[in-house]
């Protein structure tokens, strides 16, 4: 006789599951703002229980950031922002149970503009590409044929940044062998003189020295715009080094004084280039920035979201209605009528559930935004990336409370427009590098560094990465040598014998 044994077990899985919300919600939140949109009318076309709303409400407000804000203060907010939506969330929930709502429950999302955006539309992200607006700027000068065409060279020369890093002398071989013309290089100097005058300010500069010389030349003439000159002319290294104490003993300053003259040199714009609306110089591609960023003179950085044409969204009414009427009627409903109630009550429930995604994802770009202008205020008030902390996807997602994947997909084809240019969210994170000292730097700074180093250096006898390791180590970056041929090769800058 074969006895049977039966055997009970128990076992306890740990299983992560994503809901049909949570996944939309993902969805959204990765778009950018004009892919919001086609998404968006693709949803109110499949769902006529959506619809765009008649009401304007009032959006999230302005995010303000100064250097005296504390984490604390920020993160009473987020909590409390957190249970008013779940507040919220509760009120919706009841309402459907009774299939309906009243006119005044209606869930409205307002994807508008601000109130001083009514009077005329914003328009962001460039259809003119930096080419295109420094040619239409030419066109106002009083040129030849042949100007124009070696004018319009030396605008194609010109790097992302705005400034041109080609040598005269090559610049005259160059139109000699592959375009027929005979020039030299006092008329090139010439010309170049007439781009130098063009907007913005610095555009065409051959370093950043000049770069800023030629800003300061637009300025009125007063005290301030003379100790401005006399320091990037005779007292450079000590400025790109932030010697301030050096300046001020150098010029005599007090102390107010020299606070003074140091904001008014970090106003100066290192990239001209780069404000000409686009984040990737000459590329025609349009891009609408997601988050239009905003920095005072007092250092107050405030940014909004930039909804362009995102329609406001509501539950149509007349599903609302007709939800209503079943509601008053439901103990004479045939069965032809209780099928078409949860046809209704299913397509109100899609769209709420979408207006609801709609209103996540804008919370979850303000949080965002908010933390990484926080971390990175100082970049927002002067323009340097060299001002760039380390910064990684977990700092973000411990200071916003979001997971990670949801920080990267909010920062994934998304863009802020800034002072200083229109810039991808990735811009805005770096590696961190840990001196012996135990101080951490970020990887940007050294960046920054290392190509100041070769744009300043002797075009005839270039720096190799052995003297640029040295030089940065001098600078208080201990940098080796293969790091800094990795960091060369990563920016696109060839070797010596290539920079000759």
């Amino acid at each position: 006789m074969q006895g049977q044994i039966q055997e009970q077990r128990q076992e306890q899985k740990l299983q992560q599951s994503i809901s049909q919300q949570q996944l939309l919600q993902a969805q959204l939140i990765e778009l950018p703002v004009q892919q919001l949109i086609d998404r968006i009318e693709t949803e109110l076309h499949d769902n006529g229980a959506l619809e765009p709303a008649t009401e304007t409400l009032t959006e999230l407000p302005d995010y303000q950031d100064s250097p005296e804000g504390t984490d604390n203060a920020d993160n009473a907010d987020d909590y409390e922002q957190q249970r008013e939506r779940e507040d919220r969330q509760d009120e919706l929930d009841r309402a459907l149970e009774g299939f309906g709502r009243d006119d005044d429950e209606l869930p409205v999302y307002s994807g508008g503009r601000s109130s001083a955006d009514d009077a005329e539309e914003r328009v962001y992200g460039s259809t003119e590409s930096f080419y295109d607006q420094l040619i239409d700027q030419v066109n106002m000068l009083d040129l030849d044929e042949r100007q124009r065409y070696i004018m319009e060279y030396l605008i194609r020369s010109l790097e992302d940044d705005g400034l041109l890093r080609a040598s005269l002398e090559g610049i005259v071989d160059e139109l000699a062998i592959y375009h027929n013309i005979d020039t030299n290089e006092q008329e090139i100097e010439a010309l170049l003189h007439e781009l130098q005058q063009l907007d913005p300010p610095g555009i065409g500069a051959r370093s950043l020295q000049e770069c800023l010389l030629l800003q300061i030349d637009r300025r009125k003439p007063s005290h301030m715009t003379t100790l401005m000159r006399r320091v990037v002319t005779d007292l450079f290294d000590a400025f790109t080094n932030k010697r301030w104490d050096k300046l001020q003993h150098e010029l005599g300053l007090g102390e107010a004084e020299t606070e003074e003259l140091v904001h008014e040199l970090r106003r100066l714009n290192p990239k001209p280039g780069a404000s000409m609306g686009e984040a990737v110089g000459r590329s025609m591609q349009q891009i609408t920035p997601d988050f239009i960023v905003e920095t005072h003179d007092d250092g107050t950085v405030t940014f909004t979201l930039n909804n362009g044409d995102v329609p406001q969204l509501q539950i149509a009414e007349t599903f609302a209605d007709l939800l209503k009427t079943y509601r008053d009627n439901k103990e004479g409903l045939s069965r032809q009528m209780k099928e078409a109630l949860l046809y209704t009550k299913q397509k109100v429930d899609a769209a709420q559930n979408f207006i609801d995604a709609v209103k996540t994802r804008q919370h979850t770009l303000y949080v965002t935004m908010k933390a990484i202008i926080h971390w990175q205020h100082r970049f927002f008030v002067e323009g340097d990336e060299a001002l760039l902390r380390p910064m990684i996807l977990k700092d973000i997602a411990e200071r916003t409370h979001l997971d990670i994947s949801t920080v990267s997909r909010v920062c994934n084809s998304k863009y802020a427009q800034t002072r200083w240019g229109i810039f991808p969210l990735k811009f805005f994170f770096s590696d961190g590098f840990v001196t012996e000292s135990g101080e951490e730097l970020s990887t940007r700074e050294i960046k920054a560094t290392l190509r100041e180093l070769i744009d300043t250096e002797d075009k005839k006898k270039p720096l190799t990465d052995d003297a640029l390791s040295d030089l940065l180590k001098a600078k208080g970056y201990p940098v080796a040598r293969r790091t800094v041929t990795k960091y060369r090769l990563q920016m696109n800058i060839p070797t010596a014998r290539m920079r000759r």
